[in-house]
C-alpha cells in the first residue's frame, strides 16, 4: 500500500478498512470504563477482592473482549471464581453473566443520557474513505454498536457490522481470537491480506493480526504504543486525524 507524505499508509488504496468502534470511531471506550470501574468496585468492596480495580485491569483484561470473557478475565486475575450463569442472568445475579449485565445497565443508562459523537478525526477519516470509494466495516466485541452507531449518527458509513451480538449468535471466539475480524473480511469480501484494520485494545491488533490482515492500525488511547506493536499492531497512531491528506 502507498505511503502517504507522513510515513503512513494511504488508506484510500485498501481494499477496504474494518474499525474497531469503541475508542477507535467514538469516545465510548471512557464511558465503558466508566460503568466497569463502578461495577467492579462495588463488587471487589462487597467480596474483599484485593487489589482494588484500575485503569490498567481494564487495559490488561477487559478492552475489546466481549462483555462476559472480560469480566471472567478480570475476576482470574485475582483468583476468583464464579459461576458463568446464562444471558439472561439478573444484573444483581454474583455470576459472570450477571455482572457483565450489571454493567450494561450502567453504560446503557449513560448512553441514553449524555449521547455520544464520533470523534473528529474519525469521523473526516471515514467521510474521506467513503468519498473515495472505499468499503468499511465496523468489528466491535460490544453488544451495544449499533445502538452507538446511530447515536453517533454514523450508522449508514458501514456496510457489515460484526459486534458482541453477531459474536454470541455465531459462536465466534472473542478478540484476541482472529474470529471477528476473519468473519468480517469474509462479509465485506476481501482479503484481509488487501484489507486494514483499526484497533485502540491489544486484543483487537492482536485479533487483526491473527486473522492475517495486511496493515494493522493501532489507536493509542491508552493502552500504549508498544504494547499495540508488541500485540500485532504494524503502525500507531494518536489519532485517525494523521491519516488525513
Amino acid at each position: 500500500m502507498p505511503d502517504t507524505s507522513a510515513g503512513l499508509p494511504d488508506l484510500r488504496q485498501a481494499a477496504a478498512v474494518l474499525f474497531d468502534l469503541d475508542g477507535v470511531l467514538t469516545p465510548t471506550a471512557e464511558v465503558h470504563m466508566h460503568a466497569w470501574q463502578a461495577v467492579f468496585d462495588q463488587v471487589f468492596t462487597l467480596w474483599g477482592i484485593t487489589p482494588p480495580y484500575t485503569d490498567e485491569d481494564y487495559f490488561a483484561y477487559v478492552d475489546g473482549k466481549k462483555r462476559y470473557d472480560g469480566v471472567a478475565s478480570l475476576l482470574r486475575s485475582r483468583n476468583v471464581e464464579i459461576p458463568w450463569g446464562t444471558v439472561g442472568d439478573d444484573p444483581e445475579a454474583d455470576t459472570v453473566c450477571g455482572i457483565g449485565n450489571r454493567k450494561n445497565v450502567a453504560f446503557s443508562e449513560a448512553l441514553r443520557r449524555d449521547g455520544i459523537a464520533p470523534y473528529p478525526g474519525s469521523l473526516a477519516l471515514i467521510e474521506q474513505l467513503r468519498s473515495a470509494g472505499v468499503p468499511l466495516a465496523v468489528v466491535s466485541s460490544s453488544k451495544n454498536a449499533e445502538e452507538v452507531l446511530a447515536s453517533a449518527g454514523i450508522r449508514d458509513f458501514f456496510t457489515v457490522v460484526v459486534d458482541g451480538v453477531v459474536a454470541e449468535r455465531e459462536q465466534l471466539a472473542s478478540k484476541p481470537a482472529a474470529d471477528v475480524f476473519r468473519v468480517a473480511a469474509e462479509r465485506i469480501g476481501v482479503d484481509p491480506a488487501d484489507a486494514v484494520a483499526v484497533e485502540d485494545a491489544t486484543s483487537g491488533v492482536a485479533s487483526a493480526a491473527a486473522a492475517g490482515y495486511g496493515t494493522v492500525v493501532g489507536v493509542d488511547r491508552g493502552a500504549g504504543s508498544e504494547a499495540l506493536l508488541a500485540n500485532g499492531a504494524t503502525v500507531v497512531v494518536d489519532d485517525l486525524d494523521r491519516f488525513l491528506p
